[in-house]
């Protein structure tokens, strides 16, 4: 009699073992095979994402803005440790601050859209940091400022420009939102270049 129980218990099992597979609730190997369901029901490509599309302008205005930046942060490092006038590092701080601020921004910006940033600066900018590491002093901090003025002339054209040509809603308001900032840096550099004559 205990035998007959034993096989009937094992085939019991059996059966609910195989039910609980045939509508697939428990088994490893139906979750495998859903997920691969879901990967063919996609046609190979991930599963979609919160992926902004954009335009070119957008993306040349991103990769631009973020080469500006990083250089501007990296400036404004270099001018902390070299500058001897106290506004002169005033406004350094001010830069790597602001300008690390915006730069996050623009990752973000930049991963929702699937845009590759430059990984460093361009070489036009490589160029003015060489130039301000072989200067000391007062010879710094006059080239310091004189390529601040220039950079944030230049910047703010471009945010201007852009401004008026990318069509992404969310970059255009940072870029208007961001120019206020930009004349704000140009006006106190400017002050401080005046104050150095």
């Amino acid at each position: 009699m205990k035998k007959i129980s034993s096989i009937s218990i094992a085939a019991l099992s059996l059966l609910l073992i195989c039910s609980c597979d045939n509508d697939g609730t428990t088994t490893t190997g139906n979750a495998d095979s859903g997920n691969a369901d879901k990967v063919d029901n996609t046609n190979g490509q991930p599963p979609a994402s919160p992926i902004v599309a954009t335009d070119e302008e957008t993306s040349s205005f991103l990769k631009e803005a973020a080469d500006g930046g990083m250089a501007e942060v990296r400036l404004g490092e270099m001018a902390l440790q070299k500058s001897t006038n106290q506004r002169v590092k005033n406004f350094a701080n001010m830069m790597v601050t602001d300008h690390s601020g915006a730069n996050s921004k623009v990752k973000s910006f930049a991963s929702e859209r699937n845009i590759t940033l430059p990984a460093d600066v361009s070489d036009k900018h490589k160029e003015t940091m060489d130039d301000l590491m072989k200067k000391e002093g007062k010879d710094f901090d006059k080239a310091y400022v004189k390529a601040m003025v220039e950079d944030h002339e230049k910047d703010i054209k471009k945010f201007e420009d852009a401004e008026g040509k990318v069509n992404d809603a969310t970059v255009k308001n940072f870029i208007t939102a961001t120019l206020p900032v930009l004349r704000t840096h140009l006006d106190s550099i400017k002050a401080i270049q005046k104050a150095m004559r």
